[in-house]
């Protein structure tokens, strides 16, 4: 069998509803790295939130990958070197704050301490500082908190009202900044252009793979153009409709271990 290339989301789609990596899961990703496929890590997720987890699953000892921020950033876990990182223009984080404030929704990003965010306060900025066991400190001025470039931004708001923010943010940043979904509280602010299909792109093309043998499984709005974009586009059972519409196959739930099925199918050809 030819080598592939597994790229997974995390929340939703790797990890269960407990955020874990069952033991299945575990076994299974680690017969397919010893075979020779490659296993790379793609989410929204800032960095160490996605390193936590691939240290749990030894991407450092197969050559695996990590792809934060949406793919905002590229990093090879053996090495740790980073093969390709954007920004946001450093002129329009202030006005993404001063936004945020004027329509009171949350609005965060990262520094070297944790979450910075402003002083709005939501279930959904507590859950992005769980997910990724980092701290979170509200500001008055959190533009005060931020002295290097900045990768993603991420704003909040209750599911019945954020899309209807997505679109305020994109169409006031068109041309500047790219802007998205991931989960249906969640604005994601990216460097113009990014999403995880272009970084997945680049990546495949680096380690010498067609797009044919890359199999993605997500389950998230985000997930939506690298799913399109790999040779078999995975949805989990429990990923948004949009995702499922475009996939070419749906798998098992998160809590059914659905990766796992996935791998003991395609790749390992259980």
């Amino acid at each position: 069998m030819s080598k592939k290339l597994l790229a997974l989301d995390l929340d939703g789609t790797l990890t269960n509803s407990k955020k874990e990596v069952t033991p299945r899961t575990r076994k299974v990703l680690t017969e397919m790295m010893k075979r020779g496929h490659t296993v790379v890590l793609a989410s929204g997720r800032p960095t160490p939130g996605v390193l936590r987890v691939a240290e749990s699953i030894d991407l450092h000892k197969y050559d695996g990958y990590v792809l934060s921020y949406n793919g905002g950033k590229v990093t090879k876990c053996s090495t740790g070197e980073v093969l390709n990182e954007q920004y946001l223009p450093e002129k329009i984080v202030p006005e993404i704050f001063h936004l945020a404030d004027e329509l009171g929704i949350g609005m965060m990003t990262y520094n070297e301490n944790g979450i910075v965010a402003n002083m709005h306060n939501d279930e959904f900025m507590e859950l992005e500082a769980f997910i990724n066991h980092m701290d979170i400190v509200h500001y008055q001025n959190p533009l005060e908190q931020i002295t290097a470039p900045v990768n993603k931004c991420l704003g909040t708001a209750p599911v019945e009202t954020a899309l209807k923010f997505v679109k305020i943010f994109a169409d006031k940043f068109q041309g500047y900044i790219s802007v998205g979904r991931s989960e249906p509280f969640y604005i994601e602010l990216m460097p113009l252009g990014i999403d995880k299909a272009v970084s997945l792109g680049r990546l495949s093309a680096m380690v010498g793979l067609g797009r044919e043998n890359v199999i993605a499984c997500g389950d998230g709005f985000n997930d939506i153009s690298m799913v399109e974009y790999a040779g078999l586009g995975v949805a989990m059972a429990n990923a948004q409709d949009e995702l499922k519409e475009v996939a070419d196959y749906v798998t098992y739930s998160n809590d059914e271990d659905g990766v796992a099925y996935i791998i003991e199918k395609y790749i390992l050809g259980n």
